[in-house]
């Protein structure tokens, strides 16, 4: 936050769910709370608590990957050290959870996701799911909400929300003593009983569909001279309710070929880049590890070395895409852009390079073409003279100059 976020103009960084959760290398151990403790693979409360403190003073808000639809499956020890099992927490009974009728050590496993009472009262994956319009529950996780917004956290991402009722989470937000902005996660699939727009009166909502679209024109030859359109014209949620990635930590372990990730190479830079120029909805940056299998979990190295080193990029067992040229600095342009809106100046190679602009200063060019340079000539409002070519590099003696003559 201090030394790169803040400085280039983030507005906020969503960290893994900081409760206590099952044992385990694997990534998705972080999403099986045992308890609401805030002590997690990360660190404890006081590390927690820290960073919050330190990121919001560099301008940089904390959002909270916040899991409260379900808890852990199975029984044991939790990281923290907290007994689990038999649908009973250190904070939750089984007749906290939605269950059999007359029984309730057991739950429907969801199948059918065109049965929105399966849906959202079945149990995903197996994970016993809480009954979130309960009262009991919603004081407990509105008190687990509270304490963040007391640590000042600035908001939180609603894992699993289309498996609660848009009408709960209202109501669990309403109990909430104090302001968390909020966005929920709902992948929105095609002919499914849920629907990312019911969830609009909570907050913004993940657009799934953003990052498939996207990544269907890049990889389509000669589909970028339809984007001038691109957005809810699409059939994608309003740009106001919208969140809005390329990949995220889900769908970077897609199987999909589609599906565009920091292993994809340029044209994944030319992705995360088109949605920070573009104005649709709110972008979220995916900042990733070195993963070669589905389940696997995050490198022994922490990011920052003993002697501040940075063990990001190349080799580095941390890819941190957060500070790619392309991308870190396209966050600054952004800013630059404000809420100007797109116009097209000019569609190139049959369709496969595109230059835009918002407003008068942040103009970009993309070409999806690696075999064939784009000559064009446009007319820039600004002064003579050397600008920086922010895509590449920004730093002072080491970025590339575009070179802008009298007339502009």
């Amino acid at each position: 936050c201090e030394e790169w976020l803040g400085p280039h103009g983030f507005t906020a960084v969503q960290v893994s769910p900081p409760t206590e959760h099952i044992a385990g290398p694997q990534w998705w151990t972080r999403y099986q709370p045992v308890s609401y403790n805030l002590t997690s693979r990360s660190g404890d409360e006081a590390a927690f608590a820290s960073m919050v403190r330190r990121c919001r003073g560099a301008g940089v808000g904390i959002y909270v990957d916040a899991v409260f639809n379900h808890c852990a499956g199975g029984s044991g020890v939790g990281i923290a050290g907290s007994r689990y099992g038999n649908r009973t927490f250190p904070m939750y009974s089984p007749a906290d959870f939605h269950h059999a009728h007359g029984n309730a050590s057991t739950n429907c496993i969801i199948s059918n996701y065109q049965d929105r009472h399966e849906v959202q009262f079945c149990d995903l994956l197996g994970l016993p799911d809480l009954c979130t319009e309960c009262e009991h529950v919603q004081r407990t996780v509105a008190a687990y909400l509270t304490r963040l917004v007391r640590l000042g956290v600035a908001g939180v991402r609603i894992d699993a929300a289309k498996h609660q009722s848009a009408e709960e989470l209202r109501r669990i937000f309403g109990r909430v003593d104090g302001d968390l902005y909020r966005f929920s996660e709902v992948i929105n699939r095609e002919q499914e009983a849920v629907e990312a727009g019911e969830y609009a009166g909570v907050g913004q909502v993940t657009e799934f569909k953003y990052g498939a679209d996207v990544d269907e024109t890049l990889l389509r030859d000669g589909a970028l001279e339809h984007v001038g359109s691109f957005g809810e014209a699409w059939g994608l949620l309003p740009t106001d309710s919208a969140v809005v990635f390329v990949d995220n930590h889900d769908t970077q372990r897609s199987l999909d070929p589609k599906q565009l990730t920091y292993k994809s190479g340029p044209l994944y830079d030319i992705a995360v880049a088109f949605m920070l120029a573009h104005p649709y909805g709110y972008p979220q940056l995916m900042s990733s590890y070195r993963f070669a299998d589905f389940d696997d979990g995050p490198p022994g190295a922490h990011v920052h070395g003993p002697d501040g080193t940075v063990r990001c990029g190349d080799g580095a067992p941390w890819v941190c895409e957060h500070r790619r040229p392309a991308m870190a600095n396209m966050v600054g342009w952004r800013r630059v852009a404000g809420k100007e809106p797109l116009s097209i100046s000019k569609v190139g190679l049959d369709g496969n390079a595109i230059y835009f602009c918002r407003g008068k200063a942040a103009c970009i060019a993309l070409n999806r073409d690696d075999s064939m340079e784009w000559a064009f000539e446009t007319v820039w409002m600004l002064p003579p003279g050397h600008y920086c070519n922010v895509f590449l590099s920004a730093r002072p003696g080491d970025c590339p100059s575009v070179d802008l003559g009298a007339g502009g």
